[in-house]
């Protein structure tokens, strides 16, 4: 590249130029300028012409512009181009974010009056012939650097971003909220933020905003939804008015966008960044008439879905604006009576009701409560038979590739903590990922949330300091373990990153084991979770075991039989760009699951890995254990409710997939209450044949039902047992009191936690209760 000072040859310089003319303010000419044109004598006596008038000149070649522009843009470009050549060279200066607004200026041999009008109208702002005299282009030059600005809100379009001011924009809003309610059909306006906004500004400074508004409608754009008209406001937000649209595509349009601006690397400021994009919307048939409310409502919504990060767009709801109104104390105080007799609601329900139906039906002459018996053996053997087959399958699991794919890449971990909760084991939880062992850089990125300030805070910070692959990212505001791995993706800076809860231990090599499968055509693998607490009490030791029937058994099993993995929660490992389209729904109790399935529609492939180990911590207690499964409860029963028809009918699954979604989230949801319609069924049986003296009970096939149906706890318990870690494996006691506490007790515990959740949802009792670990990682230091 030439500087300003190069010549050429002596025998194509020109004659030495008169000194520089003084601009007639009596300054002097010091802006810079980009020529841009190939290297040659031609293009030598134009950079001397600009030098000699006192330019700062830089050279590009065409197709090298916009590295140019990105480095350091200049006041100005002069390109040298015949026609077709000097119209390309417009053309890539104005795709160039940087170089839309510059002052360009065409340098043709002899331009005849048609080649002026293309270049001038493909984007240059001036054409002359390359003989033209240095300083009547110089005049030129300055003369559009310096012309009298036009304010961008008198523009119909932003130059700098192509897009509509907000004046205009809200003119637009405006017509079409002026028209007629009968002519208005749908429509709305929604308005875009960007979560990591003040971070980039205070970076970056604030030309960030315009920029990022521009990347966001290019990815609109890209999309080809029903968007109509984008502006931006100085805030950087991305204002959109979709007209004439339904409500429901409308939604949808506005979750394909946000998934993927999410997946999208974007180049801000010359800076490769990660965006979360929040939007709030406004239905044009609800809006008010004034279209400033009209934005500042959608605004409001925006300020909702900044909160969870979680990429769903958030309509307007009046509650909104001005104070939130609690909720009304009569109303709490029946559901809480509900809640405390929730047992006796489900008797009432799963029982007497059913019991009525029979009675009632028989003396109408139709005997449903006979029939029911058959279903409930039937549904009895078909629980057993499930189970007997995952266990089947568990053993010819896929074995994980014995090389990666690819070369290994920087890596991240994700640690999610609430830390009055976590404060007595992550100290030791940082410590076991600093000493994981890993080829390539690891980051352990910790995010966090905590009420008020704890002294452990200070332990990290000194942690961080010694070691900066630990990096502490306090998440304000945050209610979810969701928000905080929603906060923490747009940071991470690894290919792929784990996500753990803060009581986890990950062995050494689980990164190096994740990779293998990640290189080779997975984007989610999930891990085998061993509890590190077993010893510690009756409880603990019997989660221990369930543990092992879940990730060794059940897990791999159900991912050969049906196809697809589940994502648990936590020792997953997703692919970071996945992760980013997908994110985490902190309304949802078990936001694992429901990502799960999110991203599965998308046509993520999941499996499932029980070598890919990481040790935690189990509830001590009933009470924990309670909470616990209560919460995992109504989370599954919230994530069939809203995603088991739609995956039924989605294209995106097969015949094997649907019958695996079916059996996952619909038979699991149906079997508790279906084993409750023994009671009912029975009773049944001893009123219409007058007591229960007169009652057959020996029936031979419901004899050999109930026997097929312990003996899954049985079979299962022995698989788990054939299929756990060297170190439980050894705990032979631990499976055979697991198996008689599964039989007598457990299955049944866990039945009446499925039915206590479905009362708790049509409730709409949806408060998360934190497991207490302090207790736990005591026990667990001891074992």
């Amino acid at each position: 590249m030439l500087t300003s000072h190069q010549s050429g040859p002596q025998t194509a310089a020109p004659a030495a130029p008169p000194a520089p003319r003084p601009r007639r303010d009596g300054g002097s000419q010091a802006g810079s300028v980009l020529a841009v044109g190939f290297p040659g004598p031609r293009m030598e006596r134009v950079v001397q012409g600009l030098v000699s008038t006192g330019h700062e000149v830089r050279q590009a070649v065409p197709g090298q512009i916009g590295p140019q522009l990105q480095q350091a843009p200049p006041d100005a470009i002069v390109a040298l181009g015949a026609r077709q050549q000097g119209i390309e060279v417009v053309r890539e200066v104005r795709a160039a974010p940087a170089g839309r607004a510059l002052p360009l200026l065409v340098l043709s041999k002899d331009p005849a009056p048609s080649e002026v009008v293309d270049v001038l109208q493909h984007g240059a702002d001036d054409c002359l012939p390359e003989s033209a005299d240095p300083f009547e282009l110089a005049a030129r030059i300055e003369a559009k650097r310096h012309r009298v600005p036009v304010p961008v809100e008198s523009l119909l379009l932003d130059p700098r971003t192509g897009l509509y001011s907000r004046s205009h924009f809200l003119d637009e809003l405006s017509k079409e909220l002026g028209r007629p309610a009968s002519g208005r059909k749908g429509g709305i306006v929604a308005v875009v933020a960007v979560a990591e906004m003040a971070a980039l500004e205070s970076r970056l400074g604030p030309r960030v905003r315009r920029e990022v508004a521009e990347r966001l409608a290019g990815v609109a754009e890209k999309i080809g939804s029903a968007w109509d008209r984008f502006g931006w406001d100085e805030s950087g937000h991305l204002l959109i008015l979709m007209p004439g649209v339904d409500e429901e595509s409308a939604r949808r349009g506005l979750q394909q966008f946000a998934s993927a601006a999410a997946g999208t690397r974007f180049v801000v400021a010359d800076e490769n960044v990660r965006l979360t994009p929040a939007i709030g919307w406004q239905p044009l048939t609800a809006a008010p008439e004034d279209p400033e409310l009209a934005v500042e409502q959608a605004l409001d919504a925006t300020a909702e879905a900044l909160s969870h990060r979680d990429l769903r767009p958030v309509m307007y709801v009046p509650s909104m604006r001005g104070p939130r109104h609690r909720r009304h104390s009569g109303i709490r105080g029946v559901r809480a009576l509900l809640n405390a007799l929730s047992p006796l609601v489900v008797l009432l329900v799963g029982v007497g009701l059913p019991f009525l139906v029979y009675t009632q039906t028989y003396r109408l002459g139709f005997d449903l409560g006979s029939a029911m018996y058959w279903v409930v053996v039937a549904g009895l053997i078909v629980s057993a038979l499930l189970i007997i087959v995952e266990c089947l399958f568990s053993l010819d699991a896929p074995p994980r590739p014995s090389k990666p794919g690819q070369p290994y890449p920087p890596a991240s971990a994700v640690i999610a903590a609430y830390l009055p909760n976590e404060a007595a084991t992550i100290v030791d939880t940082v410590e076991s990922f600093l000493a994981l062992d890993y080829p390539n850089h690891l980051e352990v990125v910790l995010a966090y949330n905590t009420p008020h300030p704890l002294p452990v805070e200070d332990t990290l910070r000194e942690m961080a300091r010694r070691d900066p692959r630990l990096v502490l990212m306090e998440v304000q505001g945050s209610t979810s373990k969701a928000q905080n791995v929603n906060a923490a993706v747009t940071r991470v800076r690894g290919e792929f990153v784990g996500i753990f809860d803060a009581d986890h231990h990950p062995a050494p090599d689980s990164f190096r084991r994740a990779w293998h499968w990640l290189s080779n055509g997975y984007e989610v693998v999930q891990g085998h979770c061993v509890i590190r607490n077993g010893d510690s009490s009756w409880v603990a030791q019997m989660v221990a075991v369930e543990f092992e029937a879940i990730y060794a058994v059940s897990h791999p099993g159900r991912t050969r039989l049906y196809d697809f993995g589940v994502f648990g929660g936590s020792n997953g490992f997703w692919r970071t760009d996945a992760l980013a389209r997908t994110r985490m729904h902190g309304s949802m109790l078990t936001e694992d699951i429901d990502s799960t399935m999110r991203a599965l529609k998308e046509g993520t492939r999941f499996t499932v890995d029980r070598t890919l180990v990481s040790r935690e911590l189990a509830p001590t207690n009933l009470t924990s254990l309670w909470n616990q499964r209560s919460r995992w409860a109504q989370g599954w029963l919230q994530v069939s409710l809203k995603h088991l028809w739609q995956a039924l009918r989605s294209p995106v699954f097969t015949r094997r997939q649907k019958l695996g979604l079916l059996v996952l989230l619909g038979w699991r949801e149906l079997q508790p209450w279906l084993t409750l319609q023994m009671l009912p069924v029975l009773g049944y049986a001893v009123w219409k044949e007058g007591g229960p003296a007169d009652l057959d009970w020996a029936v031979p096939i419901c004899l050999l039902a109930m026997m097929f149906t312990l003996s899954a706890g049985v079979i299962q318990a022995a698989f788990a047992w054939r299929l756990a870690i060297p170190e439980l494996k050894r705990r032979r006691r631990w499976f055979w009191t697991y198996m008689l506490l599964t039989t007598v007790f457990y299955t049944h515990f866990k039945n009446i936690l499925a039915r206590h959740a479905a009362l708790k949802e049509a409730l709409g009792e949806r408060q998360w209760r934190v497991t207490p670990r302090a207790a736990a990682a005591k026990a667990g230091e001891r074992a």
